[in-house]
Protein backbone atom coordinates (compact mmCIF):
# COMPACT_ATOMS: atom_id res chain seq x y z
CA UNK A 1 0.00 0.00 0.00
CA UNK A 2 1.07 3.45 -0.99
CA UNK A 3 -0.16 6.84 -0.28
CA UNK A 4 0.74 9.42 -2.45
CA UNK A 5 1.75 12.89 -1.79
CA UNK A 6 2.93 16.62 -2.86
CA UNK A 7 6.40 18.30 -2.92
CA UNK A 8 7.45 21.59 -4.08
CA UNK A 9 9.81 24.49 -3.66
CA UNK A 10 8.56 26.86 -1.15
CA UNK A 11 10.94 30.13 -0.95
CA UNK A 12 14.00 28.59 0.63
CA UNK A 13 12.25 25.52 1.80
CA UNK A 14 11.21 22.40 -0.05
CA UNK A 15 7.35 21.84 0.93
CA UNK A 16 5.97 18.37 0.91
CA UNK A 17 2.91 16.58 2.15
CA UNK A 18 0.71 13.21 2.49
CA UNK A 19 -2.67 15.07 1.89
CA UNK A 20 -4.84 11.56 2.82
CA UNK A 21 -2.89 11.38 6.36
CA UNK A 22 -2.70 15.11 6.89
CA UNK A 23 1.27 14.88 7.34
CA UNK A 24 3.02 17.92 5.95
CA UNK A 25 6.54 18.88 6.81
CA UNK A 26 9.77 20.70 4.78
CA UNK A 27 13.55 20.01 4.22
CA UNK A 28 16.44 22.58 2.76
CA UNK A 29 16.46 19.69 -0.43
CA UNK A 30 14.38 17.92 -1.58
CA UNK A 31 15.99 14.78 -0.92
CA UNK A 32 16.05 15.94 2.60
CA UNK A 33 12.12 16.97 2.51
CA UNK A 34 11.90 12.99 1.65
CA UNK A 35 13.73 12.10 4.44
CA UNK A 36 11.65 14.55 6.79
CA UNK A 37 8.39 13.18 5.42
CA UNK A 38 9.63 9.65 5.84
CA UNK A 39 10.57 10.20 9.50
CA UNK A 40 7.28 11.99 10.60
CA UNK A 41 5.14 9.31 9.62
CA UNK A 42 7.61 6.69 11.27
CA UNK A 43 7.31 8.98 14.25
CA UNK A 44 3.14 9.14 13.98
CA UNK A 45 3.03 5.41 13.35
CA UNK A 46 5.47 4.91 16.48
CA UNK A 47 6.22 0.97 15.97
CA UNK A 48 9.48 -0.58 16.94
CA UNK A 49 11.07 -1.50 13.51
CA UNK A 50 8.58 0.08 11.30
CA UNK A 51 9.65 1.90 8.12
CA UNK A 52 9.18 3.76 5.36
CA UNK A 53 10.06 3.80 2.12
CA UNK A 54 9.65 7.07 -0.16
CA UNK A 55 8.95 6.67 -4.09
CA UNK A 56 9.75 10.14 -6.29
CA UNK A 57 7.57 10.82 -9.17
CA UNK A 58 8.06 13.54 -11.70
CA UNK A 59 6.52 16.65 -11.20
CA UNK A 60 6.09 17.40 -7.67
CA UNK A 61 4.65 13.96 -7.10
CA UNK A 62 5.87 10.98 -4.98
CA UNK A 63 4.19 8.26 -2.80
CA UNK A 64 5.07 6.39 0.66
CA UNK A 65 4.73 3.21 1.24
CA UNK A 66 5.59 0.34 3.72
CA UNK A 67 5.59 -3.70 4.07
CA UNK A 68 3.55 -3.03 7.22
CA UNK A 69 0.53 -2.31 5.53
CA UNK A 70 -0.98 -2.96 9.49
CA UNK A 71 0.93 -0.10 10.59
CA UNK A 72 0.26 1.69 7.68
CA UNK A 73 -3.62 1.08 7.17
CA UNK A 74 -3.51 1.95 11.73
CA UNK A 75 -2.42 4.98 10.72
CA UNK A 76 -4.53 6.36 7.88
CA UNK A 77 -8.04 5.09 10.17
CA UNK A 78 -6.62 6.85 13.10
CA UNK A 79 -5.84 9.95 11.36
CA UNK A 80 -8.93 10.07 9.55
CA UNK A 81 -11.06 9.60 12.73
CA UNK A 82 -9.56 12.13 14.58
CA UNK A 83 -9.75 14.80 11.69
CA UNK A 84 -13.54 13.47 11.76
CA UNK A 85 -14.00 14.36 15.35
CA UNK A 86 -14.66 11.10 16.38
CA UNK A 87 -14.63 8.60 19.19
CA UNK A 88 -13.15 4.90 18.34
CA UNK A 89 -17.33 4.12 20.12
CA UNK A 90 -18.83 6.25 17.96
CA UNK A 91 -16.72 4.74 14.58
CA UNK A 92 -17.94 1.04 15.69
CA UNK A 93 -21.15 2.22 16.16
CA UNK A 94 -21.44 3.78 12.64
CA UNK A 95 -20.09 0.01 11.79
CA UNK A 96 -23.24 -1.20 13.37
CA UNK A 97 -21.18 -3.18 15.68
CA UNK A 98 -21.69 -3.56 19.96
CA UNK A 99 -18.31 -4.13 20.19
CA UNK A 100 -15.30 -1.33 20.40
CA UNK A 101 -12.72 -4.03 19.56
CA UNK A 102 -14.43 -4.72 16.07
CA UNK A 103 -13.04 -0.95 14.95
CA UNK A 104 -10.12 -0.95 17.59
CA UNK A 105 -7.93 -4.09 16.48
CA UNK A 106 -8.17 -2.37 13.11
CA UNK A 107 -6.79 1.49 14.13
CA UNK A 108 -3.90 -0.79 16.47
CA UNK A 109 -3.03 -2.28 13.56
CA UNK A 110 -3.25 -6.19 14.88
CA UNK A 111 -5.86 -7.00 11.87
CA UNK A 112 -5.23 -5.65 7.91
CA UNK A 113 -8.56 -5.67 6.66
CA UNK A 114 -9.51 -6.87 2.94
CA UNK A 115 -10.10 -4.21 0.52
CA UNK A 116 -13.95 -4.26 0.77
CA UNK A 117 -13.54 -3.69 4.74
CA UNK A 118 -11.52 -1.18 4.19
CA UNK A 119 -14.05 1.31 2.52
CA UNK A 120 -16.37 -0.15 4.87
CA UNK A 121 -13.76 1.48 7.77
CA UNK A 122 -13.05 4.57 5.84
CA UNK A 123 -16.80 5.47 5.21
CA UNK A 124 -16.72 4.92 9.63
CA UNK A 125 -14.15 7.18 10.14
CA UNK A 126 -14.93 10.44 7.33
CA UNK A 127 -17.82 12.20 6.65
CA UNK A 128 -16.85 12.35 2.56
CA UNK A 129 -17.63 9.05 1.64
CA UNK A 130 -15.58 7.59 -0.99
CA UNK A 131 -12.02 7.08 -1.36
CA UNK A 132 -10.22 6.94 -4.69
CA UNK A 133 -7.45 4.10 -5.63
CA UNK A 134 -4.73 4.88 -8.42
CA UNK A 135 -2.25 3.07 -9.97
CA UNK A 136 1.28 4.30 -8.61
CA UNK A 137 3.02 6.79 -10.29
CA UNK A 138 6.34 6.46 -8.18
CA UNK A 139 9.62 5.03 -9.06
CA UNK A 140 11.94 2.98 -6.74
CA UNK A 141 12.64 4.34 -3.59
CA UNK A 142 14.77 6.71 -2.34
Amino acid sequence: MRFSGQVQKAGRYWAIDVPILGVVTQGRTRKEAYEMIADAVESLVNKSGFHVEVFPGDEGYFEIGSPDVGALTALLLRRQRVKSGLSQSEVSQRMGSRSLNSYARYEQGRSVPSVGRLSLLLSAVTQRGDFVINESHGRGGV
